[in-house]
C-alpha cells in the first residue's frame, strides 16, 4: 500500500488548497480532511480521489448546509492510496473508528460481543469468551443475541459429554495417569478422558460435529448421526441406538425452529437499511442452510448528506469484519456499485430470498421504533424536530416550519368583519401570540379583500419591528383566498421568503401558489393533524372575537339611540354596570354619578319611557 501525504503546519490559504487539490492522482484510496488546528473533521473513500476531493470544492456543487460547513473548516487534506476499492473500504472503516471525525457518520454501536470459543489443545474445551486470542483456536460469532448463543451451547451440552477442568491433558500426562476422574464423570457430563475412559479419536468426532452445529450445519450432523443408529441397531446395541435417536430429535427440534427458509440458501448475508432523520439502521443476517445463525442491528448516525448507499456500504464492511463474515451471496435491498473481490449482490424481487430480505426489514423497522421511541422520552425535542422534518417534507418547504401562522375571516353579510391569527411553534399552539384583526378598509362581505389587508397589516409591522417571520403561512380558504394574501406577501416582496398554502374544508385540499392542482395528503399523517388543529383554532379564536364585537356592537346600539347619548356615555356606563339590564335598574341618583345629571336624565327619562309602554 502506498502513502501519499499532503501537509502544511502553517494556517493555509485558499490557494494553498487549491494546489493539493490538483495534484491528487485519479487512484482509489481514502482522503482525510484538516481544520486549522490540525484535528481531523473527516474521512471518505473513492474510486477516484481526484474527481471526489475535486466535487467539494467545485463551485457549481450545490452541497447542502451540513456540508458547506465542512469545506469552510477544511484547512488541509492527507490522502493515502490504496491498491482496490476494498482496501479503501477497511481503511475508511478503521481511520473513523480511530479518531471519529466529527463530519463522518458516528456508528453508535462499539460492544465487545461474546465469542463461542473452542480451545486448541488436546481434548478441546468449549467456553464463551469476549476476548480473541489469536493463539490458534476457533472462534464461532460474535454473537450479538446472548440468548441464541447460551441456546447453542445448551443445546451441545444436552448432545454431547464434554470436558470443563483445565488439565493439561495430553497423551504422556495420560498415560502416567497424573490424573483422576472427578465429580463430572461421576454425575455423567464427563466420559473421563483424563483416565483414558474416552480416546482422542472419539472426542475429536464429537468436536467436529459441534463445529458443524456451530456453522449452521445441521443436517450433515443429523445425517451422520443417523448413519450411527442404524449401525448401533444393525449390531443389537439398541440402548446406545436410542441415545443417538435421542439427540436426533433435540436437533431436529432445533432445527425447526431455526429454519426460516428453503435450506439449499447456503452461506448468504442478508442486509435492509431504514432511515428516519438523522439516523440510520441497518440489519444483519448471516444465513446458512436457510436458518439465521446470527442476527445484529448497527445504528448509524448521520453527519452529513450521506446516500444510503454510502451508509450501507459502511455497514456492511464494519459487519463482515466485526462477525467475520466469508460469504460470497450478499443480499441487499438496492443496487450498490461498491466492488467487493469474489462476492456478488443480489436485490431479489421474489423467492425465499425476497423473503428474508422482507424478514429483515421487519426487524430492522421494529428495532427502529424501540430506538426512537427510548430517545424521545430522554429527550422530548427529538419528538418535535421529527414532526417538523415530517411536516417540511410532506409540504415541500425549505426548513422545517419551527413557527406557522394561520388566518381566518369571520362576518355575517359583511357586518362586524374580524379575522384571527393563531401561532404554532414548535407544532404547538403559541397562545399568546393569537392575534385578533378589526377590518379596516372593506366594507361588505369581501373575503378576499379582508384577507389582503389582515395580511399585508400582520407582515408590513412585523417588518417594521425587525420580527422574525415564520417560516409557514397558512390561509383557511382555497385558492381565492391564498391569492389574496399573495398579493400582500409580493407588495411587502416576501413571495419566496415564507412558505405560504391555502386549506380548502371540504376535501381538506392543500393549495400552493401557482399551482391549480390541490395536493391531498393522507388523512391519518400527522402534517394534515398540525394544519387542521391550527385551521380549526383559527376558526374557534376568530369566532369568539366576532361574537364579542356583534355582542358591544348590538349593546352600544341601544343606548346610542337615546337621543343626545354618544359612543362615549355608552362606555362609561357599561364600563360601571356591566350590561344595559342593570342601567335600566339604575336610579337617577347613581346615574347622575357617573354621566351628570342632563345626560342621566336622558338615560331615566328613555328607559322609563320604555316601562310605561
Amino acid at each position: 500500500m502506498l502513502y501519499i501525504y499532503f501537509c502544511n503546519l502553517m494556517p493555509p490559504k485558499k490557494d494553498h488548497i487549491k494546489n493539493l487539490v490538483r495534484g491528487i492522482p485519479d487512484k482509489p484510496g481514502v482522503y482525510q480532511y484538516f481544520n486549522k488546528e490540525g484535528t481531523i473533521i473527516y474521512v471518505g473513500k473513492a474510486k477516484s480521489l481526484k474527481k471526489r476531493v475535486a466535487s467539494y470544492f467545485n463551485k457549481n456543487n450545490d452541497h447542502n448546509g451540513k456540508t458547506k460547513i465542512l469545506v469552510n473548516r477544511i484547512a488541509d487534506i492527507k490522502i493515502i492510496i490504496v491498491e482496490t476499492e476494498l482496501d479503501a473500504l477497511l481503511l475508511e472503516n478503521n481511520l473513523i473508528k480511530k479518531y471519529q471525525p466529527r463530519y463522518n457518520v458516528m456508528l453508535k454501536d462499539d460492544k465487545t460481543y461474546p465469542w463461542i470459543c473452542i480451545k486448541d489443545e488436546d481434548f478441546p474445551r468449549i467456553f464463551t469468551t469476549r476476548k480473541f486470542i489469536r493463539d490458534g483456536s476457533q472462534y464461532f460469532g460474535p454473537y450479538a443475541n446472548g440468548k441464541m448463543m447460551h441456546t447453542l451451547l445448551e443445546l451441545i451440552h444436552h448432545l454431547y459429554k464434554l470436558r470443563t477442568c483445565n488439565l493439561k491433558l495430553n497423551q504422556e500426562n495420560i498415560e502416567a495417569k497424573k490424573f483422576k476422574i472427578c465429580l463430572e464423570y461421576h454425575i455423567h457430563n464427563c466420559l473421563g478422558p483424563c483416565e483414558a475412559f474416552q480416546t482422542k479419536v472419539d472426542y475429536d468426532q464429537t468436536i467436529a460435529q459441534i463445529k458443524e452445529i456451530l456453522k449452521g450445519n445441521i443436517h450433515s450432523v443429523i445425517a451422520h448421526l443417523e448413519k450411527m443408529m442404524k449401525d448401533f441397531a444393525e449390531r443389537f446395541e439398541f440402548e446406545k441406538a436410542h441415545v443417538v435417536k435421542e439427540k436426533i430429535e433435540l436437533l431436529e427440534r432445533y432445527k425447526s425452529k431455526s429454519i426460516i427458509v428453503n435450506p439449499n440458501i447456503h452461506n448468504v448475508d442478508v442486509y435492509s437499511l431504514v432511515s428516519e432523520n438523522d439516523f440510520t439502521f441497518v440489519n444483519f443476517f448471516k444465513v446458512v442452510n436457510g436458518a439465521i445463525i446470527q442476527a445484529h442491528t448497527l445504528e448509524l448516525k448521520k453527519k452529513l448528506d450521506e446516500t444510503p448507499e454510502e451508509l450501507l456500504a459502511l455497514a456492511i464492511i464494519e459487519l463482515r469484519e466485526r462477525f467475520h463474515s466469508d460469504s460470497k451471496e450478499i443480499i441487499v435491498p438496492f443496487k450498490m456499485s461498491m466492488d467487493l473481490p469474489d462476492v456478488h449482490f443480489t436485490v431479489p424481487k421474489i423467492g425465499d430470498k425476497k423473503h428474508l430480505l422482507a424478514l429483515s426489514e421487519k426487524n430492522v423497522r421494529y428495532y427502529m421504533k424501540e430506538k426512537i421511541d427510548q430517545y424521545e422520552k430522554l429527550d422530548p425535542q427529538l419528538k418535535t424536530d421529527k414532526l417538523l422534518a415530517l411536516m417540511q417534507k410532506d409540504l415541500r418547504l425549505s426548513e422545517p416550519p419551527k413557527h406557522i401562522e394561520c388566518f381566518d375571516n369571520s362576518n355575517i353579510q359583511g357586518d362586524y368583519p374580524v379575522a384571527a391569527m393563531t401561532v404554532f411553534k414548535d407544532a404547538k399552539p403559541s397562545k399568546k401570540d393569537y392575534r385578533h384583526f378589526n377590518i379596516k378598509t372593506v366594507t361588505g362581505p369581501n373575503d378576499f379583500a379582508s384577507m389582503e389587508e389582515i395580511i399585508f397589516r400582520r407582515y408590513k409591522r412585523m417588518l417594521d419591528e425587525k420580527q422574525e417571520m415564520p417560516q409557514l403561512i397558512v390561509i383557511d380558504g382555497g385558492k381565492g383566498q391564498l391569492s389574496a394574501a399573495i398579493k400582500s406577501l409580493k407588495k411587502l416582496k416576501l413571495m419566496g421568503k415564507i412558505g405560504i398554502i391555502g386549506i380548502a374544508k371540504r376535501l381538506e385540499e392543500i393549495f400552493y401558489p401557482g399551482d391549480k392542482i390541490p395536493m391531498y395528503l393522507d388523512k391519518k399523517s400527522e402534517t394534515l393533524r398540525i394544519i387542521q388543529q391550527l385551521r380549526d383554532e383559527a376558526h374557534r379564536f376568530g369566532i369568539t372575537h366576532h361574537r364579542n364585537q356583534r355582542s358591544k356592537g348590538t349593546i352600544k346600539t341601544e343606548l346610542t339611540q337615546i337621543a343626545g347619548i354618544g359612543t362615549t356615555i355608552s362606555d362609561k356606563l357599561l364600563a360601571h354596570f356591566k350590561s344595559v339590564k342593570k342601567i335600566k335598574l339604575a336610579t337617577l341618583e347613581e346615574l347622575e354619578e357617573i354621566i351628570g345629571k342632563a345626560k342621566a336624565k336622558l338615560v331615566s327619562d328613555y328607559f322609563n319611557q320604555d316601562k310605561d309602554k
